[in-house]
């Protein structure tokens, strides 16, 4: 039980932040390389201001969803913009963002630096917040702490509000017209600038946001991207890189998997598979690729189409 609780949190958290990916990849046809280091800036937001002002760690999640959403918009007026108007090309978008992850990567460093030589105490290369949570209930003698009905809770907020912010806004249906169309959205007037623009926020706030549900299970410390980096990009591939939903489906069930999966074989072989937890997504993301390379969202849609029409 204690496994699959775990396992629960880091679904929901490596969910949050493939969504980011995959939003940040309709809108721009960029697959952000420095989305890893944006899940690690949602980490530090939390850790930081809970040793500054103190209280729950829950408190300061939306402060890290918005400050990473300011980064993903200062990354896309600085550098990706600049490279969508002079026509590059997919692969050029993608390897600017490796760029911009390596200065993120030295600027989070040097913030752990900062905080340690701060503040009293502080131990911001290997931190612990999930010793602070709080239990809630009890199953099966298995202790529930806070982090798992407010690590779902999060996620079922953020897909009612995303589809009501996609389908029932002028601006969200605006948006989804730019992602299938972005010719037809500016005959029709769309500000496509400001979509793009949202688009980076909005990545950039759900992998904020992932971090930060993170932070309450995981050891933090500026390599937390680094270890996360395949469990995302492989939530949102597997997930279909042209469906929001299905990349936060896809999330979880790597998560899941992998978590899971590992426990179930270290029983079977010994604990000295763990250290290949990270094969896991991998294996999952080619069987994908092979058998149903438009993504879980695709095969969602194709099965409520079917239903649709029996009806």
């Amino acid at each position: 039980m204690e496994v699959i609780l775990t396992a629960l949190v880091i679904s929901a958290g490596i969910a949050l932040a493939a969504a980011g990916i995959t939003i940040i990849y309709m809108s721009t046809e960029t697959f952000n390389f420095a989305h890893a280091s944006f899940t690690t800036i949602g980490f530090f937001v939390v850790y930081n201001m809970l040793l500054v002002f103190g209280g729950s760690p829950y408190y300061y999640f939306i402060f890290a969803a918005i400050f990473t959403g300011l980064v993903g918009v200062a990354v896309y007026l600085t550098v990706n913009r600049w490279l969508i108007k002079r026509g590059a090309d997919m692969v050029t978008l993608m390897m600017s963002t490796l760029g911009v992850d390596l200065i993120l990567f030295g600027l989070i460093n040097q913030w752990a630096d900062i905080i340690r030589d701060t503040i009293p105490g502080s131990s911001p290369r290997n931190f612990l917040l999930r010793t602070i949570d709080y239990p809630v209930a009890e199953i099966g003698g298995t202790t529930v702490y806070a982090r798992v009905p407010i690590s779902i809770a999060i996620v079922i907020l953020i897909i009612i509000g995303l589809h009501t912010f996609l389908t029932r806004t002028k601006f969200g249906i605006a948006m989804r017209t730019t992602i299938e169309n972005p010719t037809l959205a500016k005959i029709m007037g769309v500000n496509t600038e400001m979509v793009y623009l949202t688009a980076w926020f909005l990545g950039g706030a759900l992998a904020g946001l992932g971090g930060a549900v993170l932070s309450m299970i995981e050891t933090g410390s500026p390599q937390v991207g680094v270890r996360y980096i395949v469990p995302l990009f492989a939530g949102s591939i597997v997930g279909g890189l042209y469906s929001v939903f299905g990349s936060l489906l896809g999330g979880f069930l790597i998560g899941l998997s992998q978590q899971i999966g590992i426990y179930v074989l270290s029983l079977w072989v010994g604990t000295f598979i763990n250290a290949y937890k990270p094969v896991i997504p991998l294996v999952i993301m080619v069987v994908a690729l092979l058998f149903f390379p438009e993504g879980l969202g695709a095969l969602a849609e194709k099965y409520l189409a079917r239903r649709g029409v029996k009806k």
